[in-house]
């Protein structure tokens, strides 16, 4: 494996040595943004992300729901090792609050995992896009945005790093952000791409950041009921577990789940979802 693939593996979280205390990761969410039920649940989403995550080793993950103002945000960023958006705008939302900005580029300065997902790497308006792509490594943003919904198939890039372990080509039905703006100095790895249009778009990336920290992006998970997908399960979990040593030893053993997702509702809307673990997804 070369050293940029090794570098950036599966972009989120470096191994806890042995004795030392756990990584620190929080999955931060959002309440309904307007968006209609089923879709943008980051809430529950981040459920079943977090039970996907649960035997990962040396890794300790905390739930957080940021609606606004979320005062006590930067403070406990600065106790993270690692942070999952999964909520909206979340290229503006990282700058609408000074402190929030920040201690997130406090955290890529200690060399943190960011971890991004759907409409976390938006923004509407094209302003947040520059200061966003150095800790993102794209943005779905600006008025000339593209996204699309549509049954496509995803690929796994070629040069397969560890977080597609277990991940092969695969047909879904999802709205897809593509034409992202894109970092423009080195470091970002496309993970998958979707025939979107006629033509190979990257919907997922690993980024070694220029601090030397790394991130990952998803641009899919629109739609909630896509949880159900062990592919988009492995992936994403696989991407913000990170590897749990060097060699990837932990990848593998995160994304875990059985084909189906057990919803409980509040009228409409998704208020818990678990994934029934029926062992690890293998390989």
């Amino acid at each position: 494996m070369s050293r940029f693939a090794a570098a950036v593996l599966s972009a989120a979280l470096l191994a806890a040595p042995a004795g030392a205390a756990p990584k620190k990761l929080l999955l931060i969410g959002q309440g309904p943004d307007g968006h209609p039920a089923q879709t943008h649940e980051y809430v529950a989403g981040l459920k079943v992300l977090h039970r996907c995550l649960k035997d990962v080793p040396d890794l300790e993950v905390t739930e957080l729901r940021a609606d606004e103002p979320w005062k006590e945000g930067p403070e406990l960023m600065e106790r993270a090792d690692g942070v999952v958006l999964y909520l909206a705008e979340g290229a503006k939302w990282l700058q609408a609050d000074p402190k929030r900005h920040e201690a997130l580029k406090k955290l890529a300065a200690r060399r943190g995992g960011i971890v991004v997902l759907h409409w976390a790497m938006g923004t509407r308006e094209a302003g947040p896009i520059d200061a966003a792509l150095p800790l993102l490594g794209a943005v779905h943003g600006g008025p000339d945005r593209k996204y699309q919904v549509l049954e496509t198939e995803l690929t796994p890039v070629e040069n397969r790093l560890p977080v597609l372990n277990g991940v092969g080509a695969f047909k879904v039905k999802d709205e897809f952000y593509y034409r992202l703006k894109v970092f423009k100095g080195e470091g970002v790895q496309p993970l998958l791409r979707a025939k979107i249009d006629g033509g190979d778009e990257m919907v997922a990336w690993a980024f070694r950041r220029p601090d030397g920290g790394r991130s990952f992006g998803f641009s899919g998970l629109h739609f909630h009921d896509n949880w159900r997908v062990k592919e988009y399960r492995r992936l994403v979990a696989q991407g913000d577990a990170g590897p749990a040593d060097p060699e990837g030893r932990a990848v593998g053993r995160s994304g875990r789940g059985g084909s189906e997702t057990e919803m409980r509702r509040k009228g409409p809307r998704v208020t818990y979802a678990a994934v029934p673990l029926s062992g690890p997804i293998r390989p």
